[in-house]
């Protein structure tokens, strides 16, 4: 497994992305770039990018709040979160240059980008295809999925999927529905996959603890994290073919 770190600037300002693929495999391959929650870029989006690296996929966890920057409480990863959302056009501008950089690379298949994204991620990637960009597929693990963006038909050219919590309390059924609705009236290929017990941040070990420590409503669940990681995998190999 070949694994590194990747220093890119954007405006100016530094980030670090995380590349991951099994050298064994020989030829160009998609690529999946994976945004990370909150937190910010850590040991979690890594080993996630690992995990996908060793299905012979290209991974490329992208930083969305700059080199060396995270949070260890929610105070501190909102206010990272906020002033990415906040400041006109920084999203878009850092997926992009981690979509540019991969799309790039020696080990890639030009054109053949998936994206993931984990809560804070999950939006970031959804986002992205709201706005048009060139990615085949997207992945949204526990994202939010409420929008400002307006789409109509032929706005999104990825497939999407969601995976969500049917006990979410940060997505609730509303946002839910609201989001099949706009999804359908622009006629987007999208599955929604609804595990009833699954709390916010399902897909992350140390969503429990963080929860507890934290008196918010987040926990892993380990039979919801594994189907979805099972679907999103079944949906990449459909979707290159692959």
């Amino acid at each position: 497994m070949h694994t590194e770190n990747i220093e890119y600037t954007v405006d100016g300002e530094s980030f670090t992305g995380y590349l991951a693929y099994d050298e064994t495999v020989e030829g160009k391959r998609p690529a999946i770039l994976l945004v990370h929650e909150w937190w910010g870029l850590n040991d979690f989006t890594r080993e996630e990018a690992e995990r996908l690296a060793a299905e012979g996929y290209i991974a490329f966890a992208l930083d969305m709040f700059g080199t060396g920057v995270g949070a260890d409480n929610p105070t501190d990863a909102a206010a990272l979160m906020n002033k990415t959302l906040e400041t006109e056009g920084a999203a878009r501008k850092r997926f992009q240059a981690a979509l540019d950089l991969i799309n790039n690379h020696e080990t890639v298949e030009t054109g053949e980008i998936a994206a993931q994204g984990y809560c804070f991620g999950g939006a970031v990637a959804l986002t992205m295809a709201r706005l048009g960009l060139p990615l085949k597929g997207v992945v949204s693990f526990h994202g939010d999925l409420g929008t400002d963006v307006k789409i109509k038909p032929g706005d999104v050219k990825a497939q999407i999927q969601v995976y969500t919590g049917g006990d979410d309390d940060m997505i609730p059924a509303e946002q839910v529905a609201n989001f099949v609705q706009e999804m359908q009236t622009a006629g987007v290929r999208f599955d929604v996959i609804s595990y009833p017990s699954a709390k916010h941040g399902f897909t992350n070990p140390a969503a429990t603890g963080r929860g507890e420590k934290f008196g918010i409503p987040l926990a892993y669940n380990e039979e919801a994290a594994n189907d979805a990681y099972e679907g999103a995998v079944a949906f990449y190999n459909k979707i290159f073919d692959f």
